[in-house]
């Protein structure tokens, strides 16, 4: 394929892609396949010859598509929005086109000095303290990872580190071995499966701290848990706070758990991956209070902010935690400026050496959009979310199941789990809208989050209709 058909293929490309999420509204939401439905309708092997770029795209809508969950669909209100704007997608497109490997400054300088600048854009937006941001000479920063499981991961090994110094330094007869041994982690039993995970990765024990009847962390539950740990010879290190959810979008009581964090020498993470996006909005931004007593702070905008996946930002108020955790310098990858203090090497701040152009999206989408346009857009999701919680509430065979804060609304029949089960099983298997389940104090529970950028309010309305169709169908069907 040479630059001629390049143009007049990516115009066709371009095309399709327009069409697929104009139009996506027409498609069924969730696949109807079977595990292991691609192999059969594929060789076995790559072609020998090259192949026409009209039967590949003919494919795409045979073979992929029928296989594809449509996660901007409006009928799609499983687990969290996934962003996606045309925007971000021109953005996407000139990233692959440059096609950077922005490991260093001196690799793409635009890449990094773009990337650091956003960073401190979306960090204003927020209204982060001003250690979180890198400014001009500030200690802090931030930095785009892959995913907040990454962000987190990346978190806990400079958290990890800077304990093992710590106490080396009281007693250097101590080996790395024997103090990671002891060291433990916190979080809320509420918290992402991804944050055990990382535990895992980092060869540390992690904890779940008991939540409040609101489903939170509170200082006293946390004082209680390292105050034992402690006692027991133990070296609490790290505590992953969470600000919404993703059972129930429930918010950790960062006032009350950051001071015992300070006071302890505990790095505090902050994990917002969907609430995040809201901050943005002046009304929620108290939901971040107490932020200034975290180390580290991550939310997704490739969740609620309109810029494709991936697009995990992570701030830190100290940069030389991760790059002393993470800093290797091999002759091959030294350049003349790195020693000038005036730039910025952004492998020393992740897991992986190679990173794409990924703030390009977000300088695509703050711009094209404007904060008011992307305030507008968050206000619309909350709207609708508690549109469909009025409509569960005015039938009082169901029941909202936690508060309603942002846009994810969890609900059930007011009866037995299997009950539930069945609901979303007729949900799911009509294939008319998506939903995904999750588990509140032993109770079965339905999660309803809004997700599609081009989702209304008749698309809720029709949501609910189809539900209350589906479960007057059941209850009928146990008498």
């Amino acid at each position: 394929m040479d630059a001629t058909e390049f143009r007049k293929r990516g115009k066709e490309m371009i095309d399709y892609v327009a069409d697929y999420l104009e139009k996506i509204e027409k498609r069924q939401v969730y696949p109807d396949v079977q595990p292991g439905y691609l192999r059969p309708l594929i060789p076995d092997a790559a072609p020998e010859e090259p192949e026409k770029f009209e039967d590949i795209l003919k494919d795409v809508e045979n073979i992929i598509m029928p296989g594809v969950t449509h996660w901007h669909s409006p009928y799609f209100f499983a687990y969290f929005p996934t962003a996606s704007s045309f925007p971000a997608l021109l953005a996407d497109m000139l990233s692959g086109g440059i096609g950077c490997i922005g490991f260093s400054w001196a690799s793409s300088p635009a890449c990094t000095e773009l990337e650091t600048v956003m960073l401190d854009w979306l960090g204003k937006m927020i209204n982060l303290p001003p250690q979180f941001l890198a400014g001009k000479d500030g200690e802090g920063g931030g930095v785009i990872q892959g995913t907040a499981s990454e962000a987190t991961l990346v978190a806990l090994l400079a958290a990890r580190t800077k304990a093992i110094h710590h106490v080396q330094s009281k007693n250097g007869k101590l080996t790395q071995g024997d103090i990671t041994g002891r060291l433990v982690a916190y979080t809320s039993d509420q918290a992402h499966s991804s944050v055990e995970k990382d535990g895992l990765i980092a060869g540390v024990k992690v904890k779940q701290i008991p939540t409040d009847d609101n489903f939170a962390v509170c200082g006293s539950a946390l004082r209680k848990e390292v105050d034992k740990d402690k006692a027991a010879g133990l070296i609490p290190f790290f505590f992953c706070a969470t600000l919404g959810t993703t059972t129930c979008c429930s918010f950790d009581k960062l006032l009350e758990l950051g001071p015992i964090c300070n006071e302890e020498k505990i790095w505090m993470h902050i994990d917002a991956a969907y609430a995040g996006s809201a901050f943005i909005c002046p009304e929620f931004r108290h939901l971040l209070n107490g932020v200034e007593f975290a180390d580290s702070f991550n939310f997704n905008p490739h969740k609620w902010l309109l810029v494709n996946f991936d697009c995990s930002t992570l701030w830190v108020k100290k940069r030389a935690d991760l790059t002393c955790a993470f800093k290797i310098d091999p002759v091959y990858l030294k350049h003349d400026h790195q020693e000038s203090g005036l730039i910025t090497d952004y492998r020393h701040w992740q897991i992986p050496l190679g990173r794409r152009f990924r703030s390009l999206k977000m300088w695509f989408v703050f711009r094209m959009y404007g904060v008011k346009g992307l305030q507008q857009y968050i206000r619309k999701h909350v709207k609708l979310a508690h549109e469909f919680k009025d409509l569960v509430l005015q039938d009082d065979r169901f029941e909202i199941c936690a508060e309603v804060i942002l846009g994810l609304v969890c609900f059930r029949i007011k009866g037995s789990n299997e009950l539930n089960e069945a609901l979303l099983k007729s949900i799911n298997d009509a294939r008319k809208i998506h939903l995904v389940p999750c588990h509140l104090r032993g109770k079965f529970v339905l999660r309803f989050a809004i997700c599609a950028r081009t989702v209304e309010s008749a698309h809720i309305q029709f949501a609910w209709k189809h539900i209350v169709q589906l479960a007057n169908e059941l209850l009928k069907a146990k008498k």
